[in-house]
């Protein structure tokens, strides 16, 4: 594979991607009014907007997985009809999706050639050869990977390099990256960005999708910005500041919100108490939870840090109660031990959760926004008296989650699929904060949703744990962590660190833990917190 400029039939006279009046429409909805888009050679070039302003439908017209209405694609020079990813493929663009698709009982040879097409040179099923060329692939940019190794022994960044090495086997010349680094630790994030630029440095181009401005000024060469499915500007991301790239992409000055954490805060009582709750693991390939233990006071905002795939998930389960805990005094809720209780009786206590997955997970697809109001607040908002439901009353609730929170929608008729994936998010965030909780437990709260609508949910945030509420975070975004968080901790292979004030710890003490250096940190006595209460857990 030598890549260069004037790879895959380009003379170099041309930029590699023109995008002229591409226009798609939905029902009710106009996603790319007219679109122009100019990516050149060796490029690296972000695409801003607000969610719903029309990101992920171009790019997948691009990809070929959406045909627009009207418009031109020209490729080196040439009109082309992307029919299809596979047409894609074949033209030179790959793309790599925030969601992975990796099968984790497989190999990492195994799970690339499954990506690759078997009648081309790079997917021949020689699986020797695929894994020598995974090898060199994966050495050259810096993307170190055992072809042998199985998916579920990778961490998450290594799960990404996969993503990326099987693309890039395929010789694309324009790499699409969708929120690549939200999964990342910082230390990760760096290791992706001088592969990108050593990807640049030999004539590909980069499209790359991010809702963090800070790494986009560090990062890309030029940006286009998208609002209500139209090109608002271009600009040097290099030249600007985060604030003024997202006055372009919300149209307004988008104030930082940050909670005051230097101060000491009074003594309130203790809203939720874990102590020694060690749990199996929620699927085969999970992470178990070894002797985790935590204290949140009322109108504390704990955040949990981690990469993902370190017992997040059985922790989320255990506190929503979706999974019992081995005892009843492993988890204690205003003095009460609450382990053994289910999800339903716990939110009857007023512990409300918005987890990872909002589809599915978070919302039913195809039922509507006051229906998916009515499944988490029936009780807690007396949409259900007497066994029958007020379905007026859920429309009006979820009318006023989406008027709050600015969420994109026709109406509480729309169905959860028909919304994009942070304006989902905008809903399900909004519709559990604006029930009044006494404790939210909250998964990665403004994953994939642009700066204002961040700004807006970390505002709610804030002012539910001001009302006396505790709030606990469980995110990948230091960023976020710190803008939050009273205090913070680090999960990592199932175990829980002590938690500390937020202003006493560093972005990149937290991402050494997250990356596997926590061992070490417990060794030296500073993890888990004492049997006896010890005040380092906020006690």
């Amino acid at each position: 594979m030598s890549a260069k400029p004037g790879m895959n039939g380009s003379s170099g006279a041309h930029p590699r991607l023109i995008l002229r009046g591409i226009t798609k429409r939905y029902p009710g909805v106009l996603a790319n009014d007219r679109i122009d888009l100019t990516l050149g050679a060796g490029e690296i070039h972000a695409l801003l907007g607000e969610n719903g302003a029309g990101k992920s439908t171009l790019v997948q017209i691009v990809y070929g997985v959406v045909r627009a209405d009207a418009g031109r694609i020209l490729w080196n020079g040439a009109a082309v009809t992307v029919d299809g990813p596979a047409g894609a493929r074949a033209l030179g663009i790959g793309m790599v999706f925030q969601h992975f698709s990796l099968f984790e009982s497989l190999t990492v040879a195994e799970n690339v050639a499954l990506g690759l097409d078997p009648k081309s040179e790079a997917g021949a099923r020689d699986m020797a050869a695929l894994s020598a060329r995974i090898a060199e692939v994966s050495a050259r940019y810096g993307l170190t990977l055992d072809p042998e190794a199985r998916v579920f022994d990778l961490s998450v960044g290594e799960r990404q390099r996969v993503e990326i090495v099987r693309c890039l086997l395929q010789d694309p010349s324009l790499l699409i990256m969708d929120e690549p680094t939200s999964v990342l630790t910082p230390q990760e994030a760096d290791q992706l960005f001088e592969t990108l630029r050593r990807l640049a440095a030999e004539g590909r181009t980069i499209l790359y999708i991010s809702h963090k401005l800070d790494e986009i000024r560090r990062l890309c060469d030029s940006a286009t910005i998208l609002r209500g499915g139209r090109v608002v500007a271009t600009c040097d991301p290099r030249t600007e500041t985060a604030p003024s790239l997202a006055r372009l992409m919300i149209g307004e000055e988008v104030r930082a919100t940050r909670k005051e954490t230097a101060g000491a805060k009074p003594r309130m009582d203790e809203l939720l108490r874990v102590e020694g709750l060690s749990m199996k693991a929620t699927n085969p390939l999970g992470t178990p939870l070894h002797d985790v233990r935590l204290r949140l006071r009322e109108g504390e905002i704990l955040g949990i840090a981690g990469v993902a795939g370190n017992g997040q998930n059985t922790l989320l389960a255990a506190l929503s109660g979706e999974l019992p805990a081995p005892r009843a005094d492993a988890i204690r809720f205003e003095g009460v031990s609450i382990g053994l209780e289910g999800a339903r009786a716990r939110r009857d206590r007023g512990i409300n959760f918005v987890p990872e997955d909002r589809l599915g997970h978070g919302a039913v697809a195809d039922l509507s926004l006051a229906d998916n109001a009515l499944l988490s607040g029936w009780r807690r908002w007396s949409l259900v008296r007497r066994g029958l439901v007020s379905f007026a009353r859920s429309r009006e609730r979820a009318e006023q989650v989406v008027a709050r929170f600015s969420v994109a929608a026709p109406g509480a008729h729309a169905a959860a699929r028909s919304l994009s994936g942070g304006n989902l998010q905008k809903f399900i965030i909004g519709r559990e904060i604006m029930q009044r909780p006494r404790l939210l437990i909250a998964a990665h709260p403004t994953w994939g949703v642009d700066a204002g609508a961040a700004a807006a949910i970390h505002k709610a945030l804030i002012e539910l744990a001001a009302s006396g509420a505790g709030v606990i975070v469980v995110s990948q975004d230091l960023d976020e962590l710190f803008t939050l968080a009273d205090r913070v901790a680090v999960i990592c292979a199932g175990r829980l660190s002590a938690s500390r004030p937020a202003h006493e710890v560093t972005a990149e003490d937290v991402g050494l833990m997250m990356g596997g250096l926590f061992d070490a940190a417990i060794a030296k006595g500073g993890g888990v917190p004492s049997e006896t209460g010890d005040t380092r857990d906020g006690g």
